[in-house]
C-alpha cells in the first residue's frame, strides 16, 4: 500500500501569494485536505505551526511533499533537523515529485546539499538586499524616518506653547505625539528664534 501525500507550502509574508505553490502540490497528487501552510513566517523560523502539522500528519511510508526545498528549509541545521524527524517518521521528501530518502545515504548526501545550496542563495539575496540598501542611500532614495509632525504642525504647537494656554502634556496628546516630541519642537524654535519665544507661565 502505497502512504499519502502531505503537502507543504509557505510564504514568508502575508502578502505573498501561496496559489502557485498550492497549484503545484496538487499537480503532484496533493489532496487540498492534507496541504498545510505557512503564511508571513520565514524560512530560519522553526516555530512554524504549519510544518509542525505536516510532519505530525506523516506517517511512515507517506511522501512530504513541497515545491522547493527552500519553502521547507533555509538554512543547513534547518535541514538536517527536518531529515532527522523525516528519518525517525520513515517518511519521504517529495520535491517537486524528485523522491529522496533520508534514510538512504544518497538521499541524505543529496538532501543535505540541497540545503546549502539554498542557504547559499538566502545569503546571497540577503547580501544583495544590503548592498542595494547602501546604494541607495548613497543617492539618497532613502531617508530617515518622517518627522511626526508637518514644519506648519510644529510651527502651530509652539505657536501654542508661546500663548501658554497649554501645558507640554497638552500639546502631546493635541498633536497625537510623545512629549519628547513637543520638547524637541519648542527646543529647535529655541535655537532658531531665541529672541521670539517666551517662556510659558507657571500653572
Amino acid at each position: 500500500m502505497n502512504g499519502l501525500k502531505i503537502g507543504y507550502a509557505r510564504v514568508s509574508t502575508d502578502e505573498q501569494d501561496l496559489s502557485a505553490q498550492l497549484a503545484a502540490l496538487a499537480e503532484l497528487g496533493v489532496g487540498t485536505d492534507r496541504i498545510y501552510v505557512d503564511k508571513g513566517l520565514t524560512g530560519t523560523n522553526r516555530a512554524r505551526p504549519g510544518l509542525r502539522e505536516a510532519l505530525a500528519a506523516c506517517r511512515a511510508g507517506d511522501q512530504l511533499v513541497v515545491t522547493k526545498l527552500d519553502r521547507l528549509a533555509r538554512s543547513v541545521t534547518d535541514a538536517h533537523d527536518i531529515a532527522t524527524e523525516l528519518t525517525t517518521r520513515q517518511v519521504k521528501l517529495n520535491l517537486s515529485g524528485s523522491i529522496h530518502d533520508p534514510t538512504d545515504a544518497m538521499g541524505k548526501l543529496l538532501f543535505t546539499t540541497l540545503a546549502m545550496i539554498a542557504e547559499f542563495e538566502a545569503d546571497l539575496t540577503r547580501l544583495r538586499t544590503r548592498e542595494g540598501m547602501k546604494i541607495a542611500k548613497a543617492k539618497g532614495r532613502l531617508r530617515g524616518k518622517a518627522p511626526k509632525l508637518s514644519a506648519k504642525q510644529e510651527a502651530h504647537l509652539v505657536a501654542l506653547h508661546k500663548a501658554g494656554e497649554h501645558t507640554s502634556a497638552e500639546l502631546a496628546e493635541l498633536f497625537g505625539v510623545a512629549r519628547s516630541t513637543v520638547y524637541r519642537a519648542i527646543e529647535r524654535a529655541a535655537a532658531a528664534k531665541p529672541d521670539q519665544l517666551t517662556a510659558a507661565p507657571a500653572h
